[in-house]
């Protein structure tokens, strides 16, 4: 099942490699992505059905990633929200969840977590 995904991170290398190695290693459709809060929420509220996991960085050119985990609260059931950032410390993976995110990755030394998470998630009957 390839898992139609969205993301939101400003820094290209990071961006490109990141879609490079997802969809490479964990079956991810990139649907597109954004560089800032305000394009981020505008294609999420666009597209409210069309994704099913979305991939946010929290410091953007513009705005921030918990601005738009603000702006997706009320998603479908099925649709997941990740956190990468450089930032994970306790009390922002608290602050991420507090808003819905369903799991949040540090981005220097989790990516083998995240790909095995969209694998895990992407086998998931209901997706």
């Amino acid at each position: 099942m390839q898992l139609r995904t969205y993301i939101v991170e400003d820094n290209a290398t990071i961006r490109d490699n990141l879609i490079g190695t997802l969809e490479e290693l964990a079956a991810v459709q990139a649907l597109g992505w954004a560089e800032t809060e305000a394009d981020a929420r505008a294609w999420l509220a666009g597209h409210a059905r069309d994704w099913d996991l979305a991939i946010i960085d929290l410091f953007l050119k513009q705005g921030s990633g918990l601005g738009v985990l603000q702006a997706i609260q009320d998603r479908e059931p099925h649709q997941r929200v990740i956190v990468l950032s450089n930032y994970a410390t306790a009390d922002m993976r608290k602050r991420c969840a507090d808003l819905g995110a369903d799991v949040v990755f540090d981005k220097s030394n989790e990516i083998d977590a995240l790909v095995d998470y969209c694998l895990q998630y992407g086998e998931q009957p209901s997706v």
